[in-house]
């Protein structure tokens, strides 16, 4: 069962704003036994919206449509839908109910007939319910193919897809189950990993498949699989994992499964009920946003310095004066004292700190561009390493950020 994901709107294509309806969708809809065939942003215009339909339904089974379905004239959607369908729009009693419910309880301005109109949906269409807007969704049949309209609105669109669609299509399709199993290593290339475990996935069964993700200082491990037998797809799976686990066990971090090492990190330090603070200069508090991302950082997480000025290293984080200007702010001396001050002013088990030069230019110190120093500090030791993550500025931050936690998790690990 393969679907087409179209999301419609000129916004997305102009880089506007982010579509994160269809990393959503695919991911709903791949849990739910539904594989993604091809995923389409088009521009807010008939022809185009009409030719992309056209060539959905000739690739696959369920077509989902995101986008459009405003009251103003540049939304277009349902129009287009009708003239596909050879439909016209109806007014649907319950939709205008609920519209007026809407504004009656949540909304200042008058209800304009132009709100009202949002009721309108084409006659052959099966009105999906959209608790939290005024758009509903629509759900329509054609040459065997299932055609779903949501509203673009990123909440709206997921609690439909949530409550009305996936159900739906588990009553309408016998779907199969896909699994997959995330394996998160630091410290190794794709390349090197895939000469690494060449073996291994030569061997594979054909029904499940190996990808490698890549991003900066770490790559995704993903064997996925497919089959109508639940139990059968996920012994075989675990049966793999069992397999190039000791091939990669060096850095190997854990199962992403949902969750990033920073999740894994929280999890550690809350278990052990230990306690981190971070002084952060080049990373620029990238560090700290990622573990705040998840709730109940609190736990485990006091607090944050950005220093990233030579000034706030000695005004705040009460670096030496003097170690700066004999070793450079990007120094062994320096990340190891920001690490055992920010740990002592948070009073934390751990202190991470980042210090280096992101580039283009070299700022406050001589060292090339690149060079990142990271570490780490508890109440018996400082760990610190140095490295060079190439000239590029976001490279050099990402792959030091990522290396701080690759680094932090192989610490706590050992106690």
């Amino acid at each position: 069962m393969q679907a087409e994901i179209i999301t419609i709107g000129d916004e997305i294509l102009i880089g506007q704003i982010v579509d994160t309806n269809s990393a959503f969708l695919g991911k709903e809809l791949n849990k739910a036994g539904v594989s993604i065939y091809q995923i389409t942003s088009i521009q807010d215009d008939k022809l185009h919206i009409l030719k992309a339909l056209k060539e959905a339904e000739e690739n696959a089974d369920i077509v989902i449509i995101t986008g459009g379905l405003g009251p103003t004239k540049d939304d277009i959607t349902k129009h287009t839908i009708c003239e596909y369908f050879n439909d016209t729009l109806v007014k649907n009693e319950t939709v205008l109910a609920h519209v007026e419910h809407l504004f009656s309880k949540y909304i200042s301005t008058p209800i304009s007939e132009i709100n009202r109109q949002q009721a309108l949906v084409p006659s052959k269409a099966k009105v999906l319910t959209n608790q939290f807007g005024t758009a509903p969704g629509m759900w329509l049949e054609k040459n065997g193919k299932v055609f779903i309209s949501l509203p673009g609105v990123p909440y709206e669109m997921k609690a439909l897809i949530t409550n009305e669609v996936i159900p739906a299509l588990q009553k309408k399709f016998s779907l199969p189950y896909i699994e997959h199993k995330t394996l998160l290593t630091y410290g190794l290339g794709e390349s090197a990993i895939a000469e690494r475990i060449e073996k291994f996935e030569d061997n594979l069964p054909n029904f499940i498949k190996l990808a490698y993700l890549p991003s900066l200082g770490r790559v995704r491990l993903r064997l996925s699989g497919k089959s109508i037998n639940k139990d059968l797809l996920k012994a075989e799976i675990q049966k793999q994992v069992s397999i190039v686990l000791p091939l990669i066990e060096d850095i190997f971090v854990g199962f992403e499964d949902d969750n990033s090492i920073e999740s894994i990190i929280a999890a550690l330090l809350t278990e052990k009920g230990n306690t981190l603070s971070i002084a952060e200069s080049c990373t620029g508090g990238k560090i700290a946003q990622a573990f705040t991302a998840n709730a109940g950082a609190s736990k485990y997480f006091k607090g944050s310095i950005v220093s990233y000025a030579t000034e706030s290293k000695v005004n705040i984080l009460n670096i030496s004066e003097s170690a700066i200007k004999t070793h450079s702010v990007v120094s062994k001396v320096v990340a190891e004292s920001m690490a055992k001050n920010v740990r002592t002013l948070f009073n934390t088990d751990y202190g991470i700190s980042t210090t280096g030069n992101a580039g283009p230019s070299k700022g406050d110190s001589n060292a090339e561009v690149g060079t990142v120093w990271i570490a780490i500090a508890n109440k018996e030791q400082v760990y610190s390493e140095v490295f060079n993550f190439s000239n590029q500025r976001e490279k050099v931050i990402m792959k030091a950020t990522n290396k701080a936690f690759e680094m932090l998790l192989k610490i706590i690990s050992k106690k």
